[in-house]
């Protein structure tokens, strides 16, 4: 078989998986199946959404392939989900703030003695949260991308780094590092380790079935094996020198084109930073998907989720805090997490406001961009976020795509569904003047034809046909 006939043959069988979703749905969001299922004809690998409206979960969607052997999607499939994990992080952040543990305005320093050196001494929470810290620079401060993998270097380098600008000048989005700097000062006030802290303050409270940032051994099956684009394999793959200059070629190459469009609006991209906050040297070759990866925390990048836990994470966060009876935090507290922060002058890594609140930034949708929305897209294309006023969250997470750092347009897309969905939803039931059924009460709509048995082999009732 030719090397074309190999590639048609996994287009045939890509186009063939996709033809079938699992899971269920109300029919109001009809419409974010026929998106999902169009996605992922035009993507490798699978996906999956879950979407919760008024405290109930309406979407539990997921479908194509978990691995490059073309094993479906599972019900409890985990995906590495890259930076939509700074959102986890910043509600623990949150957490602390609610109970007295942390305040926005203190100096990290405060919690965090070593890191009183360097020029870094007057830095605060806010900043660092706010990617204003100017400690973003993480290919200057360790010497291989491996470092990641050990917690105490990775605390001690940022420790002893001096910022790339003076704190609070500009905005420079913390790619990998901001992870670093929040976790070690939600352990300096708790004495628990960032990982046992995402299981005692958000997995055990809210019941979640597939939220990791690091991940035990014994759950590594679940996680989904990463498939990325040929030209990120190119990257991955070259040889250790190599691989830098590689990386340096195609984003210098994106560099000059966006430099260029953006130009043509005033806006300066500053490809030196890109690079240092998002390539550090071996970075090409690290593998967020190995058993060494998955178990470490890098909470900046390497979560690893269902999209049923993120939504539903989300989902307390869109109902003012808690959820079920369980408060995580207090709408005073959230409100103030929550509110869009002042923009500074200046841009470094990421060239244009991301509309950032407190560890969270603004929502981009197909349908625009909804003001009181927040949460956090990911590289490769996951993303989770929250609309208090349409007591809306979201969650997609995916296994294959070379997106940009804060998401591609798959998020988008979903998002832009499940906003309209919800809108059109919210009219109706106003016109009615009735409240969402709970899901004891609510019929699930027929299929058109039986569903494959998968995973464990329970069918899964309520997946309306979208053919």
């Amino acid at each position: 078989m030719s090397e074309f006939e190999r590639d048609e043959s996994a287009t045939e069988r890509r186009h063939q998986r996709s033809d079938h979703l699992d899971g269920w749905m109300h029919p109001d969001f009809h419409p974010v199946a026929e998106t999902l299922r169009t996605l992922l004809r035009r993507y490798d690998g699978g996906a999956a959404v879950s979407i919760f409206h008024r405290g109930e979960c309406v979407v539990d969607l997921w479908g194509g392939a978990r691995n490059r052997a073309g094993d479906p999607w599972l019900e409890d499939t985990m995906a590495p989900s890259f930076s939509t994990t700074k959102g986890i992080a910043s509600t623990l952040v949150h957490i602390m703030v609610d109970r007295g543990l942390l305040d926005y305005d203190e100096r990290v320093a405060t919690y965090w003695p070593e890191f009183a050196q360097g020029g870094k001494e007057s830095i605060t929470l806010r900043q660092v949260l706010t990617h204003q810290s100017g400690l973003y620079h993480i290919r200057q401060m360790i010497d291989h991308a491996d470092r990641m993998l050990d917690w105490e270097h990775m605390v001690q380098a940022i420790a002893q780094a001096e910022p790339i600008h003076p704190p609070g000048e500009r905005t420079g989005y913390h790619g990998l590092t901001y992870g670093f700097l929040v976790g070690e000062v939600l352990q300096r006030v708790t004495g628990t380790s960032f990982s046992e802290l995402v299981e005692k303050e958000l997995v055990v409270p809210l019941g979640l079935d597939g939220m990791y940032i690091g991940a035990p051994d014994e759950v590594h099956d679940r996680a989904a094996e990463l498939m990325w684009s040929r030209a990120a394999d190119l990257l991955r793959t070259a040889p250790e020198g190599g691989g830098t200059f590689l990386l340096g070629d195609v984003i210098a190459k994106g560099h000059g084109l966006l430099s260029k469009a953006l130009g043509r609006v005033g806006i300066e991209f500053d490809l030196s930073s890109l690079i240092d906050a998002l390539a550090p040297r071996g970075i090409t070759g690290f593998e967020f998907d190995s058993s060494d990866s998955l178990r470490s925390a890098i909470p900046a990048a390497n979560g690893l989720f269902t999209a049923r836990s993120l939504a539903r994470l989300y989902a307390a966060l869109a109902q003012g805090g808690g959820l079920d009876g369980v408060r995580l935090i207090s709408p005073e507290t959230l409100a103030l997490a929550t509110e869009r922060q002042a923009k500074t002058s200046r841009y470094n890594v990421i060239p244009f406001d991301m509309r950032w609140r407190l560890g969270y930034h603004g929502i981009a949708t197909t349908r625009g961009f909804p003001p009181d929305a927040f949460g956090h897209f990911g590289f490769g294309g996951s993303g989770a976020w929250a609309d208090p006023s349409l007591e809306l969250s979201v969650a997609l997470i995916v296994n294959c795509g070379m997106g940009t750092p804060f998401g591609d347009t798959r998020t988008a897309r979903i998002s832009g569904a499940a906003l309209d969905a919800t809108r059109r939803r919210i009219r109706r039931l106003e016109k009615a003047s009735v409240t969402p059924p709970s899901h004891s009460k609510a019929r699930r709509p027929r299929r058109s034809k039986p569903a494959p048995r998968r995973g464990s082999g329970r069918s899964r009732n309520g997946l309306r046909s979208v053919s």
